[in-house]
């Protein structure tokens, strides 16, 4: 039994040492009018100047830019252990910790004032890999707003 303790404990510090890695360090924000580019790592998914890997559509809307603003705001609102860090007329930084092992992940959004779209990056800030979490929650928050019909 303590074999097998010990082959568990084993595997675990492995992967958590996976899970750790920081050689990629994560950037927020803005520059040249564009969200930051995901890292080489497949923990990131951005709207604005992709590779395949990394790729994914923007967020679009049909209303005014300041109610599209302002309804993303409360979605993520609604998004359990989402913290809204940083917002400007045409930028929000929110922060979500994911359960378990406390890791914390970037989600940014772009509303640029020429295009009826919000631009999105959604990235772990650590690790190698992060199971599809990313692109998944970029595509409940576009549901969530398609329900909202903005």
């Amino acid at each position: 039994m303590s074999r097998l303790l010990a082959i568990a404990l084993s595997v675990f510090l492995s992967i958590s040492a996976g899970l750790y890695n920081t050689s990629a360090s994560w950037a927020v924000g803005m520059s040249n009018g564009s969200l930051t580019n995901c890292p080489a790592s497949p923990n990131c998914v951005v709207s604005q100047g992709a590779d395949a890997e990394h790729a994914i559509e923007p967020l679009t809307y049909h209303v005014d830019r300041n109610q599209a603003r302002e309804t993303l705001i409360k979605v993520l609102g609604v998004i359990k252990r989402t913290e809204i860090v940083e917002q400007t007329d045409n930028y929000i930084h929110a922060t979500n910790e994911i359960p378990i092992f406390k890791f914390v992940d970037d989600v940014e959004f772009y509303l640029p004032e020429t295009e009826s779209v919000i631009h999105v990056r959604s990235a772990s800030r650590i690790g190698d890999w992060d199971l599809g979490v990313n692109r998944r929650r970029v595509e409940q928050i576009r549901l969530a707003l398609n329900d909202l019909k903005i």
